[in-house]
């Protein structure tokens, strides 16, 4: 399997496909996920001749579970050691939800400042921040996350089970049509992970302030976010990310889950592949 050693020591994995001439695509997966969570995208932008990347968090899937480093900063440099390990330029990082969050975090510290970034797409992320606070009315109440950690900590097979068959995938909607397997993929990407890196990852998608983050972005970025998204509400989400962007296009879908890149993986996808060719 293939790994880049972080400064502090931490084996990040990766996947790493395609032509090494192609331009780079890479992927961050959303909380408590993996690499694998991409594997639609992997294959289709593969095929459009693409090389296409995506790393599995520390904590996550198959990476090092270790007992530090579980916050945005680590997420993003975490990010730059594969990226640097693997010496990409020209690339093109798209995130889902926290991984959105390590997509902001990253281009702005990181891949801006050494030119690697060409575009950058935030999918049903989390920032500028996803707590309610005074000044952010539209957010998610802390009791919501005390409920996470709750659940996660009583019984995280259960709680993972109950998340991925409800609001992620929109599967709790009425006239949803429920995949078992998407439900039961999920659920195994969870259980891949380290219990506490998740526990502390709540706190990293859900508290930290990214809005000085989305400020410092100039590369072109697409933002697309459904506005049934569960997880994450699109106003406290999207429309600002598309507010604080220097260069953003944003598309909210009528209807559309937290997990849309799965649940409507061909709308999602040809609508990447047509920013990133403009």
């Amino acid at each position: 399997m293939a790994f880049a050693t972080t400064n502090d020591g931490v084996n990040i994995y990766f996947k790493d496909w395609g032509s090494k001439d192609a331009q780079p695509v890479v992927f961050h997966h959303g909380w408590p996920l993996s690499s694998d969570d991409w594997d639609n995208q992997m294959l289709f932008f593969l095929a459009e001749g693409f090389r296409v990347i995506a790393i599995d968090r520390r904590g996550h899937g198959r990476s090092d579970q270790v007992s530090e480093g579980h916050d945005m900063d680590h997420y993003a440099a975490d990010v730059s050691a594969v990226v640097e390990h693997l010496d990409l330029h020209n690339a093109v990082h798209i995130g889902h939800s926290t991984g959105g969050g390590q997509v902001a975090r990253y281009v702005a510290k990181y891949g801006q400042p050494q030119k690697r970034v060409a575009k950058a797409v935030l999918i049903s992320a989390v920032p500028p921040l996803m707590l309610k606070t005074a000044g952010n009315p539209e957010g998610t109440p802390i009791e919501v996350f005390d409920g996470f950690r709750s659940g996660l900590a009583a019984n995280r097979a259960q709680f993972y089970l109950d998340v991925a068959s409800g609001p992620f995938y929109g599967f709790n909607r009425e006239g949803a049509q429920v995949s078992q397997g998407t439900i039961q993929n999920w659920w195994r990407q969870g259980m891949t992970g380290s219990a506490q890196a998740h526990y502390e990852g709540i706190k990293a998608f859900s508290e930290t302030d990214q809005t000085e983050d989305l400020k410092a972005i100039t590369v072109p970025t697409l933002v697309m976010q459904g506005d049934d998204d569960q997880v994450v509400p699109y106003k406290a989400a999207a429309v600002l990310q598309d507010e604080l962007l220097a260069d953003s296009k944003l598309i909210i879908y009528p209807g559309y889950p937290h997990g849309m890149h799965t649940t409507h993986a061909d709308v999602i996808n040809a609508d990447l592949l047509a920013f990133i060719r403009e």
